[in-house]
């Protein structure tokens, strides 16, 4: 029952994401790790949830990450970054403040959607050579 209000609460923020979140991070190289890392990494909802203080944006998005437990030292790990923990954190604030990265481990569609395409742009096939001769 009280996961059912971590996720109802976290769902409301899935339905009203904001496109321009995707300039938080467009071309920050360091940003995309983390957030890339952030999908693999294991995030999970605190067994004894913390009461909801108030009912603004704001304090339901702060009460949704006081309850959300993650392995900080794990994560600096899968992203390969040599920031300190301290560094690392500092780093995930914005993604966090912006929405970009949920408390269930996954991420802003909108950014995922820029990823995707970023991927998908690597690998556009080029114009082969014909090995045909012709003549």
């Amino acid at each position: 029952m009280v996961d059912n209000l971590f996720c109802e609460k976290l769902n409301w923020f899935k339905e009203n994401e904001k496109p321009e979140t995707v300039l938080v991070i467009a071309d920050n190289q360091e940003l995309i790790k983390i957030i890339v890392a952030w999908t693999n990494l294991k995030v999970r909802i605190a067994d004894d949830l913390t009461a909801l203080s108030g009912e603004s944006e704001n304090e339901i998005w702060d009460w949704l990450w006081k309850n959300t437990k993650f392995n900080l030292s794990e994560l600096k790990l899968i992203t390969g970054t040599s920031l300190s923990e301290t560094g690392l954190k500092d780093k995930m604030n914005p993604l966090i403040g912006n929405r970009i990265l949920y408390p269930d481990g996954t991420i802003n569609s909108y950014v995922q959607r820029y990823l995707r395409e970023r991927v998908l742009k690597l690998f556009e096939a080029k114009p082969k050579k014909s090995t045909k001769k012709t003549g």
